[in-house]
């Protein structure tokens, strides 16, 4: 039973660390497992060999989605290390990570921990403060060997909190792994999850919690714009505080359509060789994204092309690749298509600002809204294009969007095997919230120098791939056949000095012991006459 809750405890928590941690820099490092013990000192008996029939081939990878990712003050927070001054060496870390819709697909031959060997988890959401992931309550794990002729499904819960709002999740897993083959099953960890809606960010916590008529050298708004809006809801973009709407509306970005993903670990073969090559699959499929849903200025984005992320690596540097389809999204308005993110055209800046008076003597009184991306909601006119927004906007911010950010790393390793490791990440979506120069210039002193580059960060379809072959490939078959001694072992071992002498000594002694005995019980009974008793000098006392 104790070694059954282990289990449980440890797979959730392996499983969306390594989600949650699917950033650029993972693309080059190893698969977290749990370490494979050593002898305390020199002078102790090493780990016990396996026993029975093992697999020869050797293969590490996983591929892991998030539908959703949001990052609060992202690159802000320095990495906590058990060595002192360590921690300034690394990448920073986000003072929150929160993500959703999870799925992850992992292989690793090299585990020592046996149920580690293949892991396949669906997770509705993983959460890390600082870096510091805790326990993913909730999640879907399947774990081989035993190899699993069927996979599990179910539905996922996602707990409530104030800064999303996640829709049904549904869940599917499959791990395989064979005792005599090991990796060689074809598709070792399959994982897919689906959303049905998500709403994220009504509230910007990264920014004071101040009215905008509070900010200092605030010039004339326009006529119809009520300045006692919080600067945390941008102005009244946002419905503020408070429970995410399960519909998106007033939140800075929503989806109510299913958004799902699926992460495949598998053996493929190679052109012109028996061996195999380890191959990270990770795919996504999106529809229409709002953005600021609810209000005049609603932004829709369309996915026109689903992206996929396939890492393959065959053990030598040459031939191991990373193939990566990027999406291509529109960002329209009523149907009209505003934007087009592309390969071409990674980003888009939307700057978010203030309407001044000089707007009111264009269009009349304005709604009670910022101006987004050069639009303005006027109460008569409807939305108007501002042409120029030089001293008829105060910029406070700004809505970047991206796409791809592919990355890739490499590196030829030597341990636990000779072979090549190849890794990628990509996104399907950035949105980041950015401070302007302006905004900083209007707050007050202690607030504006705690400002960060980034307020908030928002990533749909974040994806990963790692791939790890021997030089060569994938061997399949097994070091001992069933039945067969391993060839080099002799059929009788040699007595040798030490312990193995005992054992005929042991013997011939008792053999020794056993021949004197019967001698002794068949000698003839002798008896001696006995000799005469001499009286005592002495007379005994009566």
């Amino acid at each position: 039973m104790r070694q059954r809750l282990t289990r449980v405890l440890a797979l959730p928590v392996t499983a969306a660390f390594l989600v949650l941690s699917a950033t650029p820099a993972l693309a080059d490092s190893t698969i977290p497992t749990t370490p494979t013990p050593q002898p305390g000192s020199p002078g102790e008996a090493p780990i016990s060999a396996p026993i029975g029939p093992q697999p020869l081939g050797h293969a590490v990878g996983d591929a892991a989605a998030a539908l959703g990712v949001l990052r609060l003050l992202p690159n802000a927070v320095t990495t906590s290390t058990i060595l002192p001054g360590y921690g300034e060496n690394l990448p920073k870390q986000s003072a929150l990570e929160a993500g959703m819709g999870l799925s992850s697909a992992q292989a690793n031959s090299e585990a020592y921990l046996s149920y580690e060997k293949s892991i396949a988890q669906s997770s509705p959401l993983g959460l890390a403060v600082g870096g510091n992931s805790p326990q993913a309550p909730g999640s879907l794990v399947q774990t081989a060997p035993p190899d699993n002729a069927n996979g599990l499904s179910g539905g996922l819960t996602a707990p409530q909190n104030p800064l999303l709002n996640v829709g049904l999740l549904n869940g599917n897993v499959h791990a395989r792994w064979s005792d005599t083959l090991g990796p060689c099953v074809g598709t070792i960890s399959d994982a897919s999850t689906s959303l049905a809606s998500l709403s994220l960010l009504n509230v910007i916590p990264s920014l004071p919690n101040l009215p905008i008529s509070s900010l200092s050298n605030l010039p004339s708004l326009a006529q119809g714009f009520d300045a006692t809006k919080g600067l945390q809801s941008l102005g009244g973009l946002l419905s503020g505080g408070g429970q995410t709407t399960s519909d998106g509306t007033n939140a800075l970005l929503s989806l109510n359509n299913t958004l799902s993903s699926h992460s495949v670990m598998q053996l493929v073969d190679m052109p012109n060789s028996k061996n195999k090559a380890v191959q990270s699959v990770s795919t996504l499929q999106a529809a229409d994204i709002e953005i600021l849903k609810g209000t005049p200025l609603e932004l829709t984005l369309k996915v026109a092309s689903q992206p996929t992320l396939k890492v393959t690596s065959t053990g030598d540097k040459a031939t191991s690749k990373v193939e990566y389809s990027a999406p291509v999204i529109t960002i329209e308005r009523q149907g009209q298509v505003l934007y087009t993110l592309d390969a071409a055209h990674p980003t888009k800046d939307i700057p978010i600002g203030l309407p001044l008076s000089g707007l009111s003597n264009l269009f009349g009184p304005v709604e009670n809204l910022p101006v987004v991306g050069g639009l303005v909601a006027t109460a008569d006119k409807g939305v108007q294009q501002v042409n120029s927004t030089t001293g008829n906007v105060l910029d406070l911010g700004v809505l970047r969007l991206g796409i791809g950010e592919l990355n890739q790393n490499s590196q030829q390793l030597t341990t636990p095997f000779d072979g090549y490791q190849l890794g990628a990440s990509a996104r399907l979506l950035d949105l980041q919230v950015l401070p302007t120069a302006g905004l900083k210039a209007l707050l007050p002193a202690g607030s504006a120098d705690s400002l960060p580059s980034s307020l908030a960060q928002l990533s749909l379809g974040e994806q990963i791939g790692r791939a790890y072959a021997p030089t060569g490939g994938v061997v399949c078959g097994t070091a001992t056949p069933v039945g067969n001694p391993a060839p080099g072992v002799p059929a009788k071992l040699a007595y040798t000095a030490g312990a193995y002498s005992a054992v005929p000594l042991f013997w011939t002694g008792t053999g020794m012991l056993l021949l004197g005995v019967v001698l002794v019980a068949g000698m003839p009974n002798r008896r001696r006459k006995a000799a005469a008793v001499k009286p005592s000098p002495f007379p005994r006392e009566r």
